[in-house]
């Protein structure tokens, strides 16, 4: 499968889209914001999502969320080759996922949600995990040309994968949360944050958010890698699933209160999740 359409080119689709270009895959891209479809090298652009999806037999989205998919999906649905598979990459709501996937097997289209995790850099580097829900058949058609873009691992039905980045969402939030702390109190205490960082590596404590995100907070660095908002969302979906399932996440719902904080009273929206470090310095009158 060499023929594909590209949604969404901010952030994580436009580096994505050139890993699949460099993979030798021919690639449409569309996106609301043209330019930024446009300054995709090598890519075919168009100008709306009915054109963009025509003839094209795997349709990737990597759109803000769930209602943005959906609108797309509605202003393209008669525009889509039959038997073409919808490869939602975005993360949405897994009752999103279910409903899109229903409405797409009516007119005979596969449907695999596949969210990611690993940010700009994962996606910069096509080292993206993908965890993909849906029917095994389809996830087998697609597995290949999302390799091009990272792991794919397939975690169940329709629905699973965005359950599990929800999971992922949960611990990346909470982690970022927790190395705050430590680099202040090591900042606090005099301790070089840097070294001991590298004294961590490969102790049980030693993350790629310790040492990214920690590296992020000393440095005062917060140009987005993954935004505050777009964790407010996700984690506001993590509750939400929470509920329905009659759980209660007590650390999740703690750290999203802070996130929603950065957000609303220190403008924080755009800035990067790791910007959490200024919420906890605003709480500690630093």
């Amino acid at each position: 499968m060499t023929k594909l359409t590209l949604l969404g080119t901010g952030l994580m689709g436009a580096p994505m889209a050139r890993n699949l270009i460099a993979a030798g895959h021919d690639v449409t891209v569309w996106n609301r914001s043209l330019d930024k479809a446009r300054a995709i090298e090598g890519a075919t652009v168009a100008e709306t999502p009915a054109d963009a999806v025509a003839g094209a037999p795997l349709v990737i989205s990597m759109l803000s969320d769930g209602p943005t998919s959906d609108l797309v999906q509605t202003a393209a649905m008669e525009a889509f080759a039959k038997g073409a598979i919808w490869v939602e990459m975005g993360s949405i709501k897994p009752a999103e996922a279910r409903a899109h996937a229903e409405r797409f097997a009516t007119r005979g289209i596969g449907y695999v949600d596949a969210p990611v995790s690993g940010g700009t850099k994962g996606a910069e580097t096509a080292t993206l995990a993908i965890m993909a829900g849906g029917d095994v058949a389809a996830f087998a058609a697609v597995e290949g040309t999302l390799q091009a873009l990272g792991r794919p691992v397939h975690v169940g039905p329709v629905g699973a994968g965005q359950l599990s980045k929800l999971a992922n969402q949960a611990i990346v939030a909470c982690t970022i949360g927790a190395v705050a702390e430590a680099m202040l109190l090591l900042e606090a205490g005099g301790a070089d944050p840097a070294a001991v960082r590298d004294a961590l590596k490969g102790g049980f404590a030693d993350s790629t958010i310790l040492q990214q995100h920690g590296a992020r907070m000393t440095e005062r660095n917060f140009v987005p890698g993954g935004l505050t908002k777009f964790q407010i969302k996700d984690l506001d979906n993590v509750l939400d699933e929470a509920a329905n399932l009659s759980l209660t996440l007590p650390a999740v719902q703690a750290v999203n209160d802070r996130f929603k904080v950065v957000r609303d009273e220190m403008d924080g929206g755009d800035w990067d999740h790791s910007a959490l470090f200024l919420e906890l310095r605003a709480r500690n009158n630093l």
